[in-house]
């Protein structure tokens, strides 16, 4: 009987023991209840700090777009007008420059120059039969008064003095001819320019009129811009115009005129823009994209790192008053230099996150920095 009551004795004491600890762990509860209630409302950190801009008046160039060839501003067509002679040198090749008058080819002038011997040959003939006939007239006139000679004879003597004449005179025009003949022989530029094309053979036999050489006048050359018959009304000779050549840079010109036809099939009509660069890389023949400055307007714009692209959308982060950013969608426009137009989707007073809107979501906490962009 004596283990029963120590048995309850332990079973009491572990009771006692457990009630204990319950009430401890009360107390250590209602102690950390009132911290607990301020850290349940406190608000989550910021995502990101950022910059704040706002829409900007700003004054943008008017473009007229528009894609065309570079082409040379004239070209020359070098030939030869003497018949049937020898290339005997050529001088220059394609993308030689050349100055007015310098020879680019040489004919073989011997059959010329004696063509030019015989022509020599028969002026001074002619001039002897024409002294031999001005003497016999002479002579004739004398007598004419005395009738020592007939009025026949007179006559002979004074037409025989006209042949002769005449005879001398187409002498010597065989002669001249001759003469241009020889200089034809020698080829040269008619125009300061580049060579563009070149066909001349040495010692092939050119006939008159054959193309030998083709020639940039002045190194001179245009762009040719396609524009559709609609937009040609906001064109004016004198309006700056940039183009940029397929893997060129960029380049300056001015519009000379304006064609006076349009394509009936495309509907476009040609722009003539004179170039005014000397870069030796831009090559007549190439393709080319330019733009029209035909005026400016005032528009509002941003930054454009502050314009996002998302699912072919353009989007904006605005700041809300509770700091959040709300995801805006906007229509943009032009973009110029480091500034974006904003045609629509925004007021003047709404604040943007300037650059970092990648990294935000829709309804995210930020921490501004004040100042305007």
């Amino acid at each position: 009987m004596t283990g029963h009551p120590q048995k309850l004795a332990l079973v009491a004491a572990g009771i006692a023991l457990a009630g204990a600890a319950v009430t401890v762990a009360l107390a250590t509860a209602e102690r950390d209840a009132p911290a607990a209630g301020p850290a349940a409302t406190r608000l989550p950190p910021a995502s990101l700090t950022v910059a704040v801009a706002r829409l900007r008046p700003a004054t943008l160039p008017v473009r007229l777009r528009a894609n065309g060839n570079i082409m040379a501003w004239q070209e020359a067509s070098i030939g030869t007008e003497a018949d049937g002679l020898r290339l005997a040198e050529v001088r220059v090749n394609v993308g030689d420059t050349v100055r007015r008058g310098q020879p680019l080819a040489t004919l073989a002038a011997g059959p010329v120059e004696a063509e030019l011997a015989r022509s020599r040959a028969a002026v001074a003939e002619a001039e002897a039969v024409l002294a031999e006939a001005a003497g016999n007239a002479g002579r004739a006139r004398a007598l004419q008064a005395s009738g020592a000679l007939s009025a026949q004879q007179i006559g002979q003597y004074l037409g025989a003095e006209r042949t002769a004449l005449a005879r001398l005179a187409a002498a010597r025009a065989a002669e001249q001819a001759q003469r241009l003949r020889l200089a034809q022989t020698r080829i040269t530029a008619p125009d300061d320019g580049v060579i563009s094309a070149r066909v001349a053979t040495v010692g092939a036999v050119v006939p008159a009129g054959q193309e030998l050489f083709r020639l940039i006048r002045g190194g001179r050359l245009e762009w040719r811009a396609e524009v559709p018959a609609a937009d040609l009304a906001l064109l004016r000779p004198g309006q700056k115009v940039t183009l940029k050549p397929s893997g060129g840079k960029v380049i300056e010109g001015r519009l000379r005129k304006l064609g006076p036809v349009v394509d009936a099939s495309t509907r476009n009509g040609l722009a003539y823009v004179d170039l005014l660069t000397g870069d030796d890389t831009v090559r007549a023949g190439m393709f080319a994209r330019g733009e029209f400055e035909i005026g400016s307007d005032e528009v509002m714009t941003l930054p454009q790192g502050a314009v996002q692209l998302r699912e072919g959308f353009s989007y904006v982060m605005r700041i809300g008053p509770d700091a959040r950013v709300i995801r805006t969608r906007v229509t943009p426009g032009r973009r110029w230099s480091d500034r974006i137009e904003i045609v629509s989707g925004l007021d003047a007073s709404d604040r943007i996150v300037a650059s970092g809107a990648a990294f935000l979501g829709d309804g995210d906490l930020v921490r501004v920095i004040q100042g305007a962009q």
